[in-house]
């Protein structure tokens, strides 16, 4: 189903303040002429690039991002910063830098948006009745309703494991292909999948804090992405991007994530880490802003 250009796309960017103060003119940031650059790898709806512009008047932004509902919103947040801002169509993965200009400062911001959960049509929830889509970009590549037709039940099942830490794997894989041979996951609903999936749990453990498709759903959806593929290729890329003395900031959302930034700002050469432990949200964000709750962020230095 096309996503409206003009959806809706209001998103709250999460540890702002710590992001600003990271890359403060204090901090040591390189001198960049005619104009600095950041690169915001994960534009969304343009929040955190509205904020580094704001306070860095002499910033220019290349900023990415593979969905069109979030590139449509971010044009209109940024619309004040006119010829600062260039918005392109891109995973972060696979972009290609402009070859005459290095950035005094990249950011990620990893985690699935609330708009993208919050509508149905997404497929990215399952509080929500809608098609099993799961794409950050969805005029483009499988749906996860595609992949649950296709792939067979030990690869199901390891996926489920690898990328949702869900210790009931093999057995919801072998439900979920089960359940396809009667009528494919493609004409099936998101409520439908986390039906199958609870039902794979014991009655009580149906009724926890934490829904039992939960993992299940966070699988599939770095799965349907290649979201550690990207990530890994970022951490790769990114250093060589900066100026020296530039600044890479990474915000996560799991420990999947956390876990790379954590060893590639350790053992790459060409980067400084400059926060031992991540940042994460005060007391007062994370009540404003659960979504603030399970981010990191960590910061590191181009040598």
């Amino acid at each position: 189903m096309p996503i409206p250009p003009d959806a809706a796309f209001a998103h709250q960017p999460v540890l702002a303040a710590e992001l600003l103060a990271a890359c403060a003119p204090s901090s040591g940031l390189p001198v960049a002429a005619p104009a600095p650059l950041l690169i915001d790898c994960t534009l969304g709806g343009g929040g955190h690039s509205a904020l580094l512009l704001e306070a860095h008047p002499d910033w220019q932004l290349i900023g990415l991002d593979r969905d069109p509902t979030a590139r449509s919103a971010a044009a209109a947040q940024l619309a004040p910063y006119g010829e600062r801002v260039r918005i392109e169509a891109a995973s972060f993965g696979a972009w290609t830098p402009p070859v005459d200009q290095r950035a005094v400062a990249v950011l990620a911001d990893l985690g699935v948006s609330s708009p993208q959960l919050d509508r149905a049509e997404r497929g990215f929830s399952f509080r929500a009745e809608g098609p099993i889509d799961m794409r950050m970009n969805p005029e483009a590549g499988e749906s996860a309703a595609e992949l649950l037709d296709r792939v067979e039940e030990g690869a199901l099942a390891d996926l489920l494991f690898q990328f949702g830490d869900e210790r009931l794997s093999r057995r919801i894989a072998r439900r979920l292909v089960a359940e396809r041979e009667g009528k494919p996951w493609r004409e099936r609903s998101t409520s439908e999948l986390a039906y199958a999936v609870a039902g794979c749990y014991p009655p009580k453990a149906r009724r926890g804090r934490i829904h039992p498709a939960t993992r299940s759903f966070q699988a599939l959806r770095i799965a349907v992405n290649d979201e550690l593929g990207q990530l890994d290729r970022l951490l790769q890329r990114a250093p060589d991007w900066l100026l020296p003395g530039g600044i890479l900031a990474i915000i996560s959302f799991h420990s999947l994530e956390d876990r790379r930034v954590k060893t590639a700002f350790l053992s790459d050469e060409r980067l400084e880490r400059l926060t031992r432990k991540p940042l994460v949200a005060e007391a007062a964000e994370a009540e404003a802003n659960p979504r603030s709750r399970s981010a990191k962020l960590r910061v590191a230095r181009r040598r």
